[in-house]
């Protein structure tokens, strides 16, 4: 294994050199520091990272908490982790997985401890506990989500108000005047997780401001409690014809749903979707959808508070805005649908 000795002989440098080199403590000529770090790579050195953070008194380890709550998606839920972790790796950063169960206390644990040098939350709800604690932490942070009140804090995410509202007006678009929205389950909305207390106001105000009926209804994310959801739906308002849905593992129960009570996709309901491209891709027909830029976030909130650590400036905002994409499970609206023969669902 390459020692820092292996790398100033190759660089025909002094180790101190390579050390400031390495920890930026000071200004070093490009073309020494471009030597040095060519040595590096050819003798793959990896600093030891102990030593590198007794002499930084840095730890170089963010912080992730994630939730862990019952009805969590799981596959998108990891699309955000390994974008954080990949992300953070390439700024040399380690990461530690905290549950959202935790609360204050693993944010006390951080802050009582050289565990981490700065924190990433995610499920943010709008009046979210560890905000207090948060703002006195004295360690840099970034929520993925929006609180209600986001002063003094840096938040990244989907704009979903505005995700909930493009689903609206493209339906609307296409001619349909009933709508609805699936949403998450109810301990989601009871919780007020923001993104989807976002996406049904967002939904709520464009389908206001286009002169639509309907409503939103939370689901289970169960075949059961989606097709009774449906059921109920459709004798609430005969005349639907529009369905967003923003509760990725509802989707395929919800498309074998319409199919059993004789509604077909899209020509008697559309269905537009806010979930991961790979989602809406994977089931037939495939979906309309505004895609949630996991990757994008995740790799966005590391370089937020990356650059917090610096010293940089970042915004306290970060909305990302949606991006509809138009595929085969929305048309234009027809003329009422009449039900077909309905066809037993599968127990």
């Amino acid at each position: 294994m390459a020692t820092i000795g292996d790398v100033a002989r190759q660089a025909g440098v002094s180790p101190s050199t390579v050390s400031y080199v390495l920890s930026g403590k000071r200004t070093i000529s490009e073309e020494t520091r471009q030597r040095v770090l060519a040595a590096i790579e050819v003798l793959g050195y990896h600093p030891h990272a102990g030593a590198r953070a007794l002499a930084s008194n840095r730890s170089n380890v963010i912080a992730l908490i994630v939730p862990l709550y019952t009805g969590l998606y799981v596959p998108v839920l990891m699309q955000f982790v390994i974008s954080v972790v990949t992300a953070a790796r390439r700024f040399d950063h380690n990461v530690l997985l905290l549950t959202q169960d935790e609360g204050e206390k693993g944010l006390e644990r951080v802050a009582a401890s050289a565990l981490a040098d700065a924190l990433i939350v995610m499920d943010v709800e709008l009046h979210d506990r560890r905000l207090p604690r948060l703002r006195s932490l004295g360690r840099p942070s970034v929520l993925i989500g929006f609180p209600a009140e986001a002063e003094g804090l840096t938040c990244i995410d989907l704009d979903f108000a505005a995700a909930g509202a493009a689903c609206v007006d493209h339906l609307a678009d296409l001619g349909h005047t009933c709508v609805a929205l699936l949403g998450s389950p109810p301990q989601v909305y009871e919780r007020e997780l923001g993104f989807a207390s976002r996406t049904a106001a967002g939904f709520d105000e464009a389908r206001h401001r286009r002169g639509l009926r309907g409503t939103t209804v939370p689901c289970e994310p169960t075949p059961a409690a989606v097709l009774e959801t449906v059921k109920g739906l459709l004798e609430r308002y005969p005349d639907l014809t529009g369905v967003v849905v923003h509760n990725e593992p509802t989707v395929p129960p919800l498309l074998e749903a319409f199919e059993a009570l004789g509604r077909r996709v899209p020509e008697d309901v559309s269905v537009v979707a806010i979930c991961p491209d790979d989602v809406a891709e994977r089931v037939r027909p495939r979906l309309t959808s505004v895609n949630i830029p996991a990757e994008e976030v995740g790799q966005r909130a590391v370089e937020l508070v990356i650059a917090k650590l610096e010293g940089r400036g970042v915004p306290e905002a970060t909305l990302l805005p949606p991006a509809l994409t138009a595929r085969d499970s929305a048309a234009a609206a027809g003329h009422t649908p009449k039900p077909r023969r309905r066809r037993q669902p599968h127990p």
